[in-house]
């Protein structure tokens, strides 16, 4: 049985047997820490037992003598333990039900449609077309397309969105720094500016620009052009890096351009929740949970940098997104409030919590046992594109996702490159590549598999390989719903090593066929269940290694 389908059987019992109260808690269920305790545990009696004036053990035993009057034939035992909890334990057949789903529904495993109705952005990667990408833009892509693709296992509509900050001083800085280089200036040079790009990518583009014959004296040209050539290296990064295509491109300019951003200075000035002070425009953010005002005009002319952020905010509400995740580095931790705050105060119907924010630490690269912080192209940092050049798209998918988004992490190009049990990735991988192997050599059917005989199964570690595939559902229900993708590649680990430990318990092609083909079968649900966990954060799954 499914978790949902207990919590509702788990509820019915508690309306036949007339143990409701006004305020009904939650029926929640987790999983016993000891496997003897059984398969599902509730805390139910304990939370009722107060508001019923009863004692939590005599709520247990009233609710188990109504659910034992028509007790599943997939639940085995419902008993007390401690205090009052409830522990279940289901039947073998239920155990391996999860087998036959997957080898039936195959890569719609798990997959609902409890979110058919959400329509959910992402807005994520989100760089300044002013370098290539690099590692922290690249772990921002991985989280984010596999928190799309997630979402999407659960019925969602995702929209994906890229912002691009093509105005301000960054974009001025690298018109600058084409147009130095393309006269000859380089930044070991004493007129080169403190603020401009060094890497070798400039000395690229000025190139270009200049045998195209271009003038690089119109500055309009230069940045033009400079940013058309980084968007479209950008571009071709993620496509390497199998992220999914964009629904949305939108560009910071246009705010300014399509008066977006006015606009919403005016509607907050109408607000009266602003107001002047030495020659500056402030925002009265205190009045929303904000530690301090903020300045949205200085003094000496121009806006500060969270007021286009939100004019862009009040058009994903306008496009009907109610629900939005941004990704972004925890450097931006301090603009949420801000955000916020500035959509609170437009009064326009915005809920308190919108945006919701999955932000991620930087990455720190490791190689050779040295810190690697210079790229001899980029000429400041790694790049995604040096990730992908070094241990491949698969590795640096799996090893960026793997820890949660706020979480230090360290990407050791060693480890992504060993092929050891201590590689995650490659662990996994070769669970799927040796679980082809044996359905090959079985050369049965999938009409066989989905028709095996699972009470053939008799080895604890067969039952402990089931158990772990009938999670995955509840795996990525709670990764979209906690919005942590991170939950994967975790889960996949887990999965991946219980297989390799039934593997190394039992063999598989055995004279005796039925017995053979609920094995296979078994293993052929754990391939399927891998396969899928791997797509949901862009990792192949090979069958040969």
């Amino acid at each position: 049985m499914q978790k949902e389908e207990l919590i509702s059987w788990l509820r019915d019992g508690l309306s036949a047997a007339g143990l409701t109260v006004e305020a009904m808690p939650v029926v929640a269920l987790e999983r016993p820490k000891q496997a003897d305790h059984g398969d599902w545990a509730t805390n139910i009696a304990l939370q009722l037992a107060k508001p019923l004036g009863k004692n939590p053990r005599e709520v247990a035993q009233l609710l188990i003598a109504q659910l034992n009057q028509g007790k599943p034939p997939l639940i085995d035992e419902i008993a007390i333990a401690g205090p009052g909890f409830i522990n279940i334990r289901l039947s073998k057949a239920s155990k391996f039900e999860a087998v036959r789903q997957t080898l039936q529904t195959l890569s719609r495993f798990g997959c609902t449609e409890a979110n058919a109705r959400e329509k959910v952005m992402v807005e994520f990667v989100s760089a300044n077309p002013t370098g290539p990408l690099h590692t922290g833009h690249a772990r921002q892509a991985a989280l984010g397309d596999s928190l799309c693709r997630i979402l999407e296992t659960q019925g969602a509509t995702v929209h994906r969105e890229f912002y691009y900050n093509d105005a301000g001083n960054q974009i001025e800085n690298l018109t600058r720094s084409v147009q130095l280089r393309a006269s000859g200036i380089t930044p070991d040079s004493p007129d080169w500016p403190d603020d401009g790009y060094r890497g070798d990518y400039i000395a690229e583009i000025a190139k270009d620009f200049c045998a195209k014959g271009f003038d690089p004296t119109d500055t309009d040209a230069v940045r033009s052009f400079a940013v058309e050539v980084l968007r479209g290296e950008q571009d071709k990064d993620l496509t390497a890096f199998d992220v999914k295509k964009f629904d949305c491109y939108y560009l910071e300019s246009s705010l300014y351009t399509d008066g977006r951003v006015e606009q919403t200075v005016g509607a907050l000035k109408a607000s009266g929740h602003t107001y002047e002070q030495e020659g500056a425009l402030w925002l009265k953010t205190t009045g929303f949970g904000d530690d301090k005002d903020r300045v949205m005009r200085k003094a000496a002319g121009g806006y500060t940098y969270f007021v286009p952020d939100v004019a862009y905010h009040v058009t994903k509400w306008e496009r009907g997104f109610t629900k939005v995740v941004n990704i972004q580095g925890t450097d931006h931790h301090g603009t949420i409030s801000r955000v916020r705050a500035g959509l609170q105060a437009l009064n326009v119907g915005i809920p308190k919590g919108y945006p919701d924010y999955l932000l991620h630490s930087m990455v720190r690269v490791m190689k050779g046992g040295e810190e690697v912080k210079i790229s001899k192209r980029a000429g400041s940092y790694v790049t995604l594109g040096e990730l992908i050049e070094w241990v491949g798209k698969d590795a640096v998918r799996f090893f960026l996702v793997s820890r949660k988004a706020d979480s230090e992490f360290t990407f050791d190009i060693d480890l992504a490159l060993s092929q050891s049990e201590e590689n995650p990735v490659y662990y996994v991988q070769y669970a799927h590549a040796r679980i082809c192997s044996v359905l090959r050599e079985s050369a049965l059917t999938q009409e066989e598999l989905v028709g095996a005989d699972l009470s053939a199964l008799g080895h604890e570690k067969a039952e402990a390989l089931a158990k772990k595939i009938a999670e995955y559902p509840e795996i990525i229900a709670t990764a979209a719903r906690d919005l942590a993708p991170h939950m994967v590649p975790f889960y996949l680990r887990d999965l991946a090593s219980s297989f390799h430990t039934y593997y190394n318990a039992e063999r598989f092609l055995v004279d005796d066929l039925r017995v053979k083909t609920a094995r296979v079968a078994l293993a052929a649900a754990t391939a399927q269940v891998l396969k899928n966990g791997l797509a949901l954060i862009g990792v192949s799954a090979p069958e040969r290694m």
